[in-house]
C-alpha cells in the first residue's frame, strides 16, 4: 500500500468505533545506510490520529514551534487530541481503513 492512500483512512478500535483519521506516519531512521549516502533507510513506527485526516501539520506538531503566533494557535486547535498509535497497536490495514488491537496505547503525538 502506498502511504498517501492511507492518509484520510478511518481509525476504528477493536470494536468498530471510529476513532479518528489516519493525519500523518512517523518513521525512524535506524535501517541500513544504503549507496554513498549518509543517511539510513527509514522504517515506519506508527501512525498519527486525528480528527482531521491528512492535515498540512507544517511542522507545528513539534514542541519548540510556536511562532507566528496566530498560526500556532490555531494549528494547535485543529490537532488537539491527536494521538499516535505504534505498528504493534494496529491489527489491519485496508483501503480507506485501519483497525487498531484491543488494548491499543494512545502515544502523545508531538516531537
Amino acid at each position: 500500500m502506498i502511504l498517501s492512500d492511507l492518509l484520510g483512512s478511518e481509525v476504528r478500535d477493536a470494536q468498530g468505533q471510529k476513532v479518528g483519521l489516519v493525519a500523518d506516519a512517523r518513521f525512524a531512521l535506524n535501517g541500513p545506510v544504503r549507496g554513498s549516502g549518509s543517511v539510513a533507510g527509514a522504517r515506519m513506527i506508527g501512525l498519527v490520529v486525528g480528527r482531521h485526516g491528512a492535515s498540512r501539520r507544517m511542522g507545528y506538531e513539534r514542541r519548540d514551534v510556536n511562532r507566528p503566533w496566530p498560526l500556532a494557535q490555531i494549528l494547535g486547535r485543529r490537532d488537539r487530541g491527536s494521538f499516535l498509535v505504534l505498528w504493534p497497536d494496529i491489527e489491519s490495514v485496508r483501503p480507506g481503513q485501519v483497525v487498531l488491537r484491543n488494548g491499543f496505547t494512545r502515544h502523545d503525538a508531538s516531537l
